[in-house]
């Protein structure tokens, strides 16, 4: 088959559109590429004319203007319909697609929408409810991957020789460990009071903490036996997030210099990659960022390279500033609080694009798709109606060989009445989510 590269014919090579190309043609197709702005150039290769020109024998897609501006813009966007797909952005008559696909994967992947004015909700943060996907109801697909699946497709009727890569599905689970334990790892002093808080009001919890503060009983908050246990049985690929900021309202995690927890830390490290798990008011400060990551670094003596937002507060672009400026790499905090689905678009890892400055990041984004939290607190559904969501995204995801990221907390497989069947739930996914 043909491995000649593909040209691109654009009045100009911007960086935008090397990004989106990059993503499109050589992530998800395989296809080697080369932006040209000089037809005297394009030889006797496959071209994409990326131009209103008219250019014999090339694959026409008339551009929106989008990649070619600098800063952000408010857009009105119209959404039309083509192979069962939603699409914005429409193209001239004479265009092979009846939309820029590479405007409308921008748009979407560098989350666009999210640098414009929206109403933040009680967090701050943009909800699925503010998105594009959601008001025009393609949240629960990941459209970019299923367009260039048709773009594929078109593609061959004009270039036969091309040969595409074949993308395959795999899975990934994450566990965020919010509150590792329910009484140990806390401050003698916050224990004692809590202590004489629940003997005050009779509290059935008393007894319990007794016994574990005098290491009787195994804290209930602890669960990694089972976590570990079931990684295992479905040999899942895992990682794990811990935080280590400054207990508040919202951070209920020991401190940092705990024993207990940092045995905890380093006996799940010693297993499976572990990243910091950023505290809630981190979110916009730098300082906080550094701090953490740093304090994570001193436990596992060596470099923190993956992270992800507590209550995915996620703030564009300072949020990934930030952590990129920390040192991380990966961060996983890509998917909506409020609702399951693909908040970027797409069910694959993709570098951070700072729309603001116009670069493409070296930090990469692994998005997820459902959460635990998610069904339980934001949508209130019982455990048999989220296995049927769990189903159908990990569908949408197996279709385009994409990656499937769930987030699992540690108190939400507790063997308690208030979280009465999520163990089904988890193990359910495990079962289904292997390739």
């Amino acid at each position: 088959m043909d491995s000649r590269p593909v040209k691109i014919y654009s009045t100009e090579n911007v960086p935008r559109l090397r990004y989106i190309a990059g993503i499109i043609l050589g992530d998800i197709l395989g296809l080697s590429w080369e932006v040209i702005t000089d037809k005297r150039k394009l030889g006797k290769h496959h071209v994409i004319n990326y131009s209103s020109e008219n250019i014999t024998g090339s694959f026409k897609i008339s551009p929106d203007s989008l990649l070619f501006e600098t800063g952000i813009s408010a857009r009105e966007i119209i959404i039309s319909e083509w192979k069962g797909l939603p699409v914005f952005f429409p193209t001239s008559s004479d265009s092979d697609l009846p939309f820029d696909i590479f405007a409308a994967s921008f748009f979407l992947v560098s989350r666009y929408e999210e640098y414009l004015e929206f109403h933040p909700d009680e967090y701050g943060r943009f909800n699925a409810s503010s998105s594009l996907a959601f008001k025009n109801g393609f949240l629960g697909i990941p459209v970019i991957d299923l367009w260039v699946k048709e773009l594929s497709k078109a593609f061959l009727k004009r270039f036969q020789t091309l040969a595409f890569k074949r993308n395959e599905y795999k899975a990934l689970l994450t566990i965020d460990s919010d509150q590792p334990f329910a009484f140990p790892g806390k401050s003698l002093f916050m224990s004692i009071g809590e202590l004489f808080r629940n003997l005050k009001g009779n509290s059935g919890n008393s007894g319990s903490r007794q016994r574990t503060l005098a290491k009787g009983e195994k804290d209930p908050y602890d669960v990694f036996d089972y976590i570990i246990g079931n990684i295992e049985k479905s040999n899942a690929d895992t990682r794990f997030f811990f935080p280590v900021g400054d207990h508040s309202n919202y951070d209920k995690n020991p401190s940092w210099k705990n024993d207990e927890y940092r045995k905890l830390i380093h006996r799940i490290a010693d297993k499976y990659k572990t990243g910091l798990h950023t505290s809630f008011y981190t979110a916009g400060n730098s300082a906080l960022v550094n701090a953490e990551a740093l304090r994570l670094k001193t436990i596992l003596g060596k470099e923190i390279i993956l992270s992800r937002f507590h209550y995915i507060r996620l703030f564009m672009p300072q949020s990934y500033r930030d952590i990129h400026n920390a040192g991380i790499a990966e961060d996983y905090s890509m998917g909506y609080p409020d609702e399951p689905g693909f908040r970027a678009g797409i069910a694959r890892p993709y570098y951070f694009y700072d729309v603001s400055e116009d670069q493409q990041t070296s930090l990469k984004i692994i998005p997820f798709q459902v959460m635990d939290e998610t069904f339980c607190n934001y949508k209130n559904l019982d455990p048999v109606a989220s296995k049927e969501v769990i189903s159908i995204l990990m569908n949408e995801t197996r279709k385009v060989g994409g990656l499937f990221v769930s987030i699992w907390h540690n108190t939400s497989l507790l063997d308690n009445p208030e979280w009465q069947g999520w163990r089904k739930v988890f193990e359910f996914m495990l079962k289904n989510q292997t390739p």
